[in-house]
Formats: structure tokens, sequence, C-alpha cells
């Protein structure tokens, strides 16, 4: 009943749908569904964005779906909007950070760019404006802006600029090469012949041409010393005109009557062939000035003119005799033609200096040359100051360079050595600028200097502060070597020697961070200090070497330790509680501290690494015995067995024999895999042993029916004996015992000896066979209750009552005899031997006693 309603209940359960889950996955789909239209509408929404870029930046901040929001952010183009959506989304959408990062990237870097371009045309309009205009300024500038990605708003001014700036350069350079030309005019103007009143007039037109040139818009750019030349030029040349001109009246005045003396002193004058200066360049000669007057007679009327006081006053002068000239010697003039020479192949060469130092050497040695050697010296010399003039004025250039450079050191940001380090280095240049272009200009060194001083002021303060701390480290050392002779004075016999370790250890590491100290003193200071301590740890030492022979004996204890020796590690143990011991005692130097400890930790590795290989030893001889075991297993868990069921179980034991004696030899295992071979082996064990009780129970099961027909056989046999059942001679049941297997034991001897006194009565004294069995009835009937109360079977409810008799009345007699009851089969075997005719009830009974003692014998 209660099982037909738990199985309705159960049914009507299955059938109804369950609630809850059934509204849970309508409420799922109806979000799915919601869902799908709210993507689709903000999928609409952003692809009718058409660069609506604050509608872009709404739909990012309020969409839950990735696809939309990148979709949105692609029409996001300013700055701000950037910014927005990137910090909205840094942590929420991957791709659109990344999108949004690029972008404003990409607008930075134009920016940057933009700003330097901005600077470059800035600097450009800046130059433009500047009255000094210099090369090395726009080649910076050209370089800043190479280096600048062309920005097209800023290009074309640019370029404007640029092209300003150039043409700027080019009038200066065409203003410089006009002024130098024309001064080459200029000096070579005595020397050209032509007429005096042209070679004035040339001379006039040059001089006025000098306002002109102060007057252009880049004479500011122009070397300084530049237009000072050419003025010097033009009075250089005045001048040569005007000597010119009274070399020209003394030889008019020598060709009248009392003028001899007169053109003779012309004559040897410009025979003595001595040298003027190269900027004078005197080339007229009185034979020239004479044929330029006989040419042109209005000159030679001014000559005369001009000649006609110098002739009246001349004319009394009494004539004096020159002494006479020394006669030089051809060694001097050799060598004066060398030195020529070489001044002239050092100007070739560019070497300014070695041909200045040729040229005063060919001042200081004078001597009579013709007029072609005087012109050639001329010519060189001019050449040399032409040469020294543009040496200076680049050596000035670069000078105004060099101040400009010294005067952007303080805002470089340098460190102190390298700004000092810069300043030397710009002072070493001025050095070398005068060696190779001369001295500078008063006003432009006290720039230079002033400059440098500034530029290194900070500098000099860093290092006198420096200074400062080094004094004031070396009076720190002082006073820590006092304190360490004080301590030593003050220490005795009885010290705590750690706590000296300890001092001297602290003293180590406040000396070592003491800072600089100026060398010499550093040296003096080190001597005191390492005397001062080792006055201090004297006893230390002494105490430090007792220690270390201590730790030396712990060594050769631990190199003397086997270790296969099982006791190793603990004798090992102790010694390294002995090491730290004497370490926390009284510690040595760090340095022999370390290498006693690293000779201790050797040999103790040496000992772990020699149990370590013992032990891989070891564990490679487990896992051998491992595998012998997985194999014992495997060939137990793979045996089988043929033959009959004797010759089966014959090999089963055998094989289990086997196997527990090889199990006990192959030796112990890891212990990680010992218990799951052990578990293997069991099961193994277990399987093969089943396959011997499956045999047992087939062979029990066999007995078992053969005596149950045996039994059977012996029961019809008495019945037919009694005059019942199947009748047949005794021949017959013979055959039918003969074709039944033999059971052996107590129970075919039993059977037997029923069975032949059955075929023995069946052929004589069946009359009195009949009784004893029909007397045996009752008592095979009490037999079979006595033995289903042994064996635990129930006798049914019709022997209730006899069944309850008999069990008070087998408790009662085995308490009375004091001996146990016989055991369920030798009871059975009483049963099977008593002749007796039996129902059918009471042979059902008998062999269901037969199934009970039976099966339990074969379990």
């Amino acid at each position: 009943m209660f099982d037909f309603i738990f199985k309705r209940t159960t049914a009507q359960t299955q059938a109804t749908p369950n609630a809850p889950g059934a509204a849970a996955a309508g409420a799922a789909a109806a979000a799915a569904a919601d869902s799908t239209s709210r993507r689709d509408e903000q999928a609409q929404r952003a692809a009718a964005l058409a660069g609506d870029e604050a509608g872009a930046v709404a739909l990012i901040l309020q969409s839950e779906f990735a696809g939309v929001r990148l979709a949105a952010a692609e029409h996001v183009q300013s700055q701000a909007a950037l910014e927005q959506v990137l910090a909205a989304m840094r942590n929420t959408d991957r791709r659109v950070a990344k999108l949004m990062q690029g972008r404003l990237d990409a607008i930075r870097y134009q920016q940057a760019e933009l700003q330097k371009a901005q600077a470059c045309l800035e600097q450009a309009q800046r130059l433009l404006k500047e009255e000094k205009l210099t090369p090395n300024q726009v080649a910076e500038l050209d370089r800043q802006w190479a280096i600048t990605s062309a920005v097209p708003a800023v290009a074309e001014p640019y370029a404007a600029a640029r092209a300003a700036l150039a043409a700027r350069l080019e009038a200066q350079v065409a203003l410089q090469r006009k002024i130098i030309d024309a001064m080459a005019v200029v000096r070579q103007l005595p020397d050209a012949g032509l007429p005096v009143d042209e070679s004035e007039q040339t001379l006039a037109r040059h001089a006025a041409d000098l306002a002109d040139y102060q007057q252009a818009p880049e004479h500011a750019a122009l070397p300084h010393h530049l237009l000072s030349d050419y003025n010097q030029a033009i009075e250089q040349a005045r001048a040569a005109l005007a000597a010119a001109g009274r070399r020209a009246v003394a030889a008019a005045v020598a060709a009248v009557p009392g003028g001899a003396s007169a053109g003779a002193d012309a004559d040897s004058t410009v025979a003595s062939g001595a040298t003027v200066p190269a900027a004078d360049a005197p080339g007229a000669t009185a034979a020239d000035t004479s044929a330029t007057a006989a040419a042109d007679p209005s000159a030679a009327k001014a000559v005369g003119a001009e000649a006609s006081p110098a002739a009246t006053t001349a004319a009394p002068a009494p004539r004096k005799e020159r002494p006479p000239k020394p006669q030089q010697s051809k060694e001097v003039e050799k060598k004066f033609l060398e030195t020529l020479e070489a001044m002239e192949a050092a100007l070739e060469q560019g070497s300014l200096h070695a041909a200045a130092e040729h040229d005063k050497w060919l001042k200081d040695h004078k001597i009579r040359l013709s007029q072609q050697q005087t012109d050639h010296l001329n010519h060189v010399r001019a050449e040399l100051k032409r040469l020294a003039d543009w040496a200076r004025w680049s050596g000035n250039v670069s000078r105004e360079e060099l101040v400009k450079a010294v005067e952007e050191l303080p805002v470089q940001g340098l460190s102190m050595s390298e700004l000092a380090q810069k300043v030397g280095s710009m002072r070493e240049r001025w050095k070398e600028l005068d060696a190779v272009s001369g001295h500078a200009p008063k006003g432009l060194w006290e720039k230079f200097d002033a400059a440098c001083t500034a530029a290194y002021a900070p500098a000099a303060a860093h290092f006198k502060h420096l200074a400062e701390e080094r004094h004031a480290n070396a009076a720190k050392a002082q006073a820590l070597i006092d304190e360490i002779r004080a301590m030593a004075d003050s220490a005795h016999d009885g010290a705590d020697l750690k706590n000296v370790a300890a001092a001297v250890q602290r003293l180590r590491q406040v000396w070592g961070r003491l800072g600089a100290i100026d060398r010499k003193e550093k040296r003096k200071l080190d001597q005191a200090f390492d005397k001062a301590l080792g006055q201090l740890q004297a006893p230390l030492s002494e105490q430090r070497k007792i220690e270390a022979a201590k730790r030396e004996e712990l060594i050769a204890e631990a190199g003397q330790l086997q270790p296969a020796d099982r006791h190793t590690l603990d004798k090992l143990r102790r010694l390294q509680e002995r090491w730290q011991e004497l370490a926390k005692a009284l510690p040595l130097e760090r340095k022999i501290e370390q290498a006693l400890w690293q000779r201790f930790r050797t040999v103790c590795d040496a000992i772990f690494a020699k149990r370590k290989e013992t032990a891989h030893a070891a564990d490679h001889e487990r896992k051998a015995h491992l595998h012998a075991r997985e194999d014992l297993c495997k060939s137990l868990e793979t045996a089988t067995f043929s033959g009959d069921d004797k010759a089966q179980l014959a090999a089963i034991a055998h094989t289990l024999r086997d196997a527990q004696t090889a199990w006990n030899g192959a030796g112990v295992v890891p212990r990680a895999a010992e218990a799951r071979i052990n578990e293997r082996y069991q099961a193994a064990v277990a399987g093969v042993q089943a396959q011997a009780d499956a045999i047992k129970r087939r062979a029990g099961a066999a007995q078992a029916n053969a005596l149950r027909d045996k039994l059977r056989l012996v029961q019809a046999l008495e019945q037919s004996i009694a005059g019942q059942g199947e009748q047949l001679d005794a021949d017959a049941w013979q055959a039918r015992w003969t074709a039944l297997p033999t059971l052996g034991g107590d129970y075919d001897k039993a059977l037997q000896g029923r069975f032949a006194a059955g075929v023995t009565a069946l052929e004589a004294g069946r009359e009195s066979y009949t009784r004893q069995l029909e007397a045996n009835r009752a008592k095979l009937l009490d037999e079979v209750l006595r033995l289903e109360i042994v064996a635990g079977v129930d006798s049914g409810a019709e022997f209730a009552r006899e069944r309850l008799k008999m069990q008070v009345e087998v408790l009662q007699s085995s308490l009375k005899s004091g001996q146990k009851p016989l055991s369920a089969t030798a009871a059975y075997l009483q049963l099977c031997a008593m002749p007796a005719l039996a129902d059918d009830r009471t042979v059902s009974r008998i062999e269901q006693l037969l199934r009970r003692i039976g099966g339990s014998e074969r379990a």
C-alpha cells in the first residue's frame, strides 16, 4: 500500500512541471530578447552618428555593448572628447581605450611638432630682427628645422623667413667681398703706375665709398677690423701717393743745375733697397714721376712749382760724402733668401705663426736687395698681412661664439664637474686662438673673462663647499682617533672582548662613512687610525687566534665523519651548533670568519653530497624493487590456468606460493609507492584466489548435485523396497548407482552402505527392511527437525510446536551433558546414513538442508 502511494506521488511529481525553474527560464529568455533589441537599437544609433562627436561620446558612455562602443568610437576625434572617453573606458573596454590612446598620441605628437616648427619660425624671425647675423646661427636653425616634421601651416612662412635670412647672408658676403676687393685695389693703387690725378681720383672715390659701407644694412656683420683696415689702406695709399709726389719733385729738382746732390740723394735712397711696410707698398720711382710729368705738362708745372722751394733751400747746402757701406756677408744674404722662401712656404701651408717668425727675422737682418727681390718681399709681406687679417677676423668670430657659448653654460643644467671642465676647455680654446690668430681686443677679452667667471661661480662655490666638508671630515677623523686612543687607554684585562669586537666593527664602519678628506691628510689619518685601532684590539687579536684554532678543530672533526654512519647527521648537527655558539661568543674578523665558515660548509656539503649519493643509489634500488613487484603483480593479474579443476587448483596454489616468495625477496620499495603496490599485490592475489574459489565452488556444486542424486537414488530404492514407486531388479539399481559420479569421503561411504543394504534387502529380506524403514520414519522426522534447528532453517508453520519443543530438549540435553552438540555436517551425515521412508515434504526438507549445509561448507 505504501509502495503504491509512493510510486503514484513520484509519478505526479515527475508529470508536474517545475514552476520556479520554468519561471526563471522565461525570465532569462525575456532578458535575452530585451538585450538583443537594445543592442540592435544602439547599433543603429552608432551607424547614424555621421560625425556627431558629442552623440558618439554619449553613446560610448551609456552603452554596455563592446561592439557598439567600438563603432561609436570611430567618430571621436577632438582631444577633449578623446581624453573623456579614455578616462571612462580605461578599465572597461580595452579596444576603445587603445584606439583613444593612439589618437591622443598622434594629436600630441602633431602638437609637439607644431611647437617645434613654431619655435623654428620664431627663431628665424628673431634672427631677421637682429642687427648682426652670423652663418652659425642660420646653420643651427637649419639643423633644428631638419629634425622637425614638416607642418604645412608653418612651412610657408618659415620658407619666406629662411629666404630672407639667406638673402641677408648673401648681402653680407657680397658687401664683405666688395670691401675686400676695393681694399686690394687701394693697396695696389700706388704700384699701378697710373697718373697722379687719376690715382688721386680713384683714391677719393674709394674714400667716399667708405661712408656708404659704414651705412650699409649689413655693416654690423662685417669683421670689426675690416672697415678700419680699409680706412688704413686708404690712408697708406694716400701717404704713398704723396711720397711718390715728393720723390717726383726731388727728381725734377735734380734735373736743374744745383740739384745734383738732391738727385744723388734720391738715387741713393732708391738704390739702398731698404724695405718698407707691406701696407705702404711703395712702387713709384722718380723716373716714373718724371715720365708722368713729361706726358702731362700741367703736372710738370705743379711739380716744378712744388720743387722750386726745395731747390732754393737745397742749393746752398754743401754736399756730404757718404761713408763707405759695409760689405754684406754672403752667408747672411743666403740665409735671408732662404728665410724668405721658408716664409713663403709657410704662407702656402697656412702656418701664419711660422711665417710671422720668419718675417721678424727678416726685419732684424736687413740687406741690400734688388728691385725684383724688394717687390717679391713686399708681395709676401702683403700676403702675410692679408692672411693675418683674415685669421684675426675668423679668430674674433670664434671668440664671439666662445663668449656666447660661455654665457649659455649657466642655463644648461650641467653638473659642477662638467661645468668646471667646460669653462676650462673654453679658456684653453681662447689660448689656442691667441696663438693662431693673434691677441684679442681688450674689450672682447674682458667680456669673455667675465662670462667665464660668472659661469664658473656655482662650481667655485660647490668646490669651496667640498673643501670645507673635507676639512670637517678631517676634524671628525681626528676626533675618532682620539676616541679610539682613549678607549685603548681605559681598556683592561677583564674587558669583554665581544664588546671590544663590536666597538672595532662600529669604529671601522664610522671611519668608512666619514667622507672625502684631502689626500695628504687622509694618508696620515689612516696610519694614525690603524695604529690606534691596533692598540685597542691587541687582546682581541690574541683571543681570536684561539677561537680560530677551535674552529679549525671543528673542521677537522667534521672531516673525519663517515657519511654512511647512521649517527653522522646527529654529530654534524652538534658540530654546527658548537660553531654557532663560538660565533656568538666571539666573532672573528669578517674575512677570516667567512673563510673558515666556507671550509666548514664545504666539508658538511661533501658529507651531505655523499649521503645524497647513497640515498640516490638506495632510491634507484627501491625503484628496481618496485619494478620487480609491479612485474609480479602484472603476472598475477594476467595469470591463466588450464586443465581439470584439480590441476588448476594445484597450479593456482603453486603460483600463489611462488608469488609470495618472490614478493618477500623483492626488497623494500619507495615509501610513496609502498601502499599502492601493496594494494595492487593484494588485489592480484585476491583475483587468483577468486579463480581458485570459483573452481572450488564449481566442484562443490558438482559434489552437492552428486550427493543429491545419490540420496534420491537411495530414497527411490527404499521406496521400491516398500512396494512404492518404480520396481526394478538389483542389477538395474546397481547400474544406476554406478552411473552416478563418485563422491568420495564420508558421504559416499554412508550412502554406499545404505544403498548396499537396500540392494541386499531387495534380493532377500524385503519385509524386515520395510519394517525398519517404517520404524525409522518418525526418527527421520525428528532428526530433520533437529538438523533444521542446528542449521537455522525454517521448518514451516505446521512444525512450529514440535520445533519449539525440540529446541528446549536440545538445550536441556546440552546443559546436562556439558558437551557441544553435533555440527550440522555431522548431523547431516548421520541423516544421510539413516535408512527410512520419507514423504515428499520430508524429501524437500532434506534437500533444503543439503543446499544450506553444502553451501556453508563451500563458503
